[in-house]
């Protein structure tokens, strides 16, 4: 292995304004893990509560929402990329927080997603409060993982729409990215 200039890329990511960032498996033990150090670096910097809650329950959900990809892929076979090298980064833009997570998908599972996020990006905070409400009421499907309130969640404690960006890697993959300010 080729040794790095680290400090570039501390720089980088100080001028980028990146607090944290990890990239690598996203095991339930290594979430945890992630989760405590992410909660006790955003202590030190004397949030607001609830401001903090809401980074790290952001965080958090961007991370399982990998992790839970890649089990789902694990479980189907699917061998052919490593699903659960992901990565997620805290950064912060003035007075904000940005939460950004990607990972590689397979472009058929983001169509669902997609539509997703562009309702929600449509909704506005009351919007949002019932759509939370109502998938709350839901029964969760047979064979279904999730609760689906993942996206309403981060989409409710962020101050500016979920953006998300997609980097085709070939006619079957691409590496999504899901940004979050806070």
């Amino acid at each position: 292995m080729k040794t790095m200039d680290l400090f570039d890329m501390r720089e980088t990511l100080k001028t980028e304004g990146i607090l944290i960032c990890f990239a690598g498996p996203f095991s339930h033990g290594i979430i945890e893990e992630l989760g405590n150090a992410v909660r006790r670096y955003l202590e030190t910097m004397q949030m607001k509560k609830a401001l903090l809650m809401d980074v790290f329950s952001v965080f958090i959900e961007q991370t399982q929402n990998v992790r839970n990809y890649a089990q789902k892929k694990l479980t189907e076979g699917n061998t052919e990329y490593d699903f659960n090298c992901g990565i997620v980064i805290i950064g912060r833009k003035g007075n904000k927080y940005v939460v950004s997570s990607g990972n590689i998908v397979e472009k058929k599972d983001l169509e669902e997603a997609i539509a997703r996020l562009a309702e929600l990006n449509r909704l506005d905070k009351d919007g949002l409060k019932a759509a939370y409400r109502e998938q709350m009421r839901k029964v969760i499907p047979s064979g279904k993982t999730t609760s689906g309130l993942g996206f309403i969640d981060m989409s409710r404690k962020a101050s500016e729409p979920l953006q998300y960006s997609i980097r085709e890697i070939n006619e079957t993959y691409c590496f999504f990215t899901l940004r979050a300010v806070i």
